[in-house]
C-alpha cells in the first residue's frame, strides 16, 4: 500500500508524541558517542602537548610583543581548549540510543533508510542520527535537518513530500533496516 503525505507534522522536540530533546539530551549512537570520547582523548593527550611545545618555542623567540609564531600557538591554544570544553559538555548530555530500540516499522533515529527521489530518479540511503553526529558526505543525515525531520515516522511504501530551502523534494521510501 503507496502512502503519500506532507511530513510536516514532526518538530525537533516531539516525534510520535516522545520528547527526544528531555532535558537538553543530545541523542546519538553509541558510534557517534565513541567518536567524541575518540576525538576528546585526542585532543587532551595529543593536540594540547603539540600547541604547549609551540608555545614553547615561540616564547625562545624572545620578545612576545612582536612574536607572530607565540601569537599563533596562543590562539590555536584558544581553539583546542574550547573544543575540549565543548566535547566535555556534549558528552555529558548524550543519551545513546540503544540498537534494540531501533525499529525497522518506520523511519526513527538510528535507522537507515534507503528512499527513492522522485525527481531525478535517483536511490540514496542515510542512516538517521542525532544533529552532533550527523556528516552528510557519510550519509549521515540529522534527525533535526529538513530531510531528515521529514522522513520521521515514514514507512516503507509511503512518499513523503518534505519542504527544503530550495523548494520541496519528494521521496519514495524503499527499505528500512538497523
Amino acid at each position: 500500500m503507496m502512502t503519500e503525505y506532507a511530513n510536516t507534522r514532526y518538530t525537533n522536540e516531539y516525534i510520535e508524541g516522545e520528547n527526544i530533546m528531555v532535558n537538553d539530551e543530545l541523542i546519538m549512537t553509541q558510534e557517534g558517542l565513541d567518536n567524541l570520547k575518540k576525538r576528546l582523548e585526542y585532543l587532551k593527550t595529543v593536540k594540547r602537548y603539540e600547541v604547549a611545545a609551540r608555545i614553547k618555542t615561540a616564547r625562545e623567540y624572545g620578545d612576545l610583543s612582536e612574536n607572530a609564531e607565540y601569537d599563533e600557538a596562543k590562539s590555536e591554544q584558544g581553539f583546542v581548549e574550547g573544543e575540549i570544553s565543548e566535547l566535555e559538555a556534549k558528552i555529558k548530555k548524550v543519551k545513546v540510543i540503544d540498537a534494540a530500540d531501533i525499529h525497522t516499522d518506520d523511519v526513527g533515529v538510528g535507522s537507515i533508510v534507503k528512499v527513492k527521489d522522485l525527481e531525478f530518479d535517483d536511490v540514496e540511503e542515510y542512516k538517521i542520527v542525532g544533529s552532533a553526529e550527523s556528516d552528510i558526505l557519510s550519509g549521515k543525515l540529522s534527525n533535526e535537518s529538513p530531510v531528515g525531520r521529514g522522513l520521521l515516522g515514514a514507512k516503507v511504501g509511503d512518499t513523503v513530500t518534505i519542504p527544503v530551502p530550495d523548494g520541496e523534494v519528494r521521496y519514495e521510501i524503499l527499505e528500512i533496516r538497523r
